[in-house]
């Protein structure tokens, strides 16, 4: 019988040694490609609801308004808004332009009848400050056209203002900010029309469920500095991320109560639901 040798034993250990190696290695490599794939997805799920992110973007925004205040229960109304946002670069500096057209069906008039057409374009440009990883911050100019197909339907006066935007998405769970603008009118107000005067801030905040689903809310407050008039509504959202080669979708549904208000015809209860689209 063969007696084994301490040689021999070492170099039957440096063989298993190498075989163990050479079969952990993928599984590493494996474990790395799933945990870069997982950071990946949780990295887009993050950054679906940043109004700042570094993408080009196309979002298809509806609001169905159920009631208005100060207004019979069975009128109604709808504003479907027609968003894209492009980052741009200017010398050393970045910028997002963001461009809304809506589409408006309004009920106007004493007898409440419903006008339906284009509204006024809104534009506004955010320079991008440099910020840690997973933070945005940007403040530029708003313009807001008088492009409205019926008057009724928009301000008839150009305006000019400025518009905020803060987002924190270090946490891959829960990421928050606000939206702030103001915009007034500016040059001659049309005869028998109100000069605009208008601040908006749009809080929001989201909490992954995971597998792309989240849930949260982005309502819109509005002070009318015109006449004092304002709207405080609030919304549970429910939505979901998902991946379609390099584009991102985030189809979600929000409805909204206004909790507080002043002045008749404020969207008392409505349905907040859209398509946003990020192309990476």
């Amino acid at each position: 019988m063969r007696l084994v040798s301490i040689s021999d034993r070492t170099g039957a250990l440096g063989v298993v040694a190498m075989l163990l190696a050479m079969i952990a290695a993928p599984a590493s490599a494996q474990d790395r490609g799933a945990a870069e794939t997982l950071e990946s997805a949780a990295s887009a799920n993050a950054d679906a609801n940043n109004p700042l992110a570094n993408v080009t973007a196309f979002n298809i925004q509806n609001y169905y308004i159920d009631r208005f205040t100060g207004l019979p229960d069975d009128v109604d109304g709808n504003q479907m808004v027609l968003r894209f946002a492009k980052p741009l670069s200017i010398g050393d500096t970045n910028w997002l332009m963001r461009a809304s057209l809506p589409y408006n069906s309004f009920p106007v008039g004493e007898g409440f009848s419903e006008v339906s057409g284009i509204g006024d374009v809104d534009v506004f440009f955010a320079y991008q400050f440099d910020t840690p990883p997973g933070v945005s911050f940007g403040i530029g100019p708003q313009i807001v056209a008088p492009t409205a197909t019926d008057d009724r339907l928009g301000a008839d006066q150009w305006q000019l203002g400025i518009a905020n935007v803060f987002f924190d998405g270090r946490s891959p769970k829960f990421q928050y900010g606000y939206l702030l603008t103001y915009r007034a009118g500016v040059g001659d107000t049309p005869e028998g029309r109100e000069r605009p005067s208008l601040g908006a801030f749009q809080p929001f905040g989201f909490y992954q469920l995971g597998e792309g689903w989240y849930t949260g809310g982005a309502p819109i407050w509005t002070y009318n500095f015109s006449n004092d008039n304002y709207n405080v509504p609030l919304g549970l959202r429910l939505g979901k991320v998902a991946q379609f080669g390099k584009t991102t979708a985030n189809f979600f549904v929000e409805p909204q109560w206004s909790v507080a208000h002043r002045g008749d015809g404020q969207p008392d209860f409505q349905v907040y639901a859209a398509i946003n689209l990020q192309f990476r």
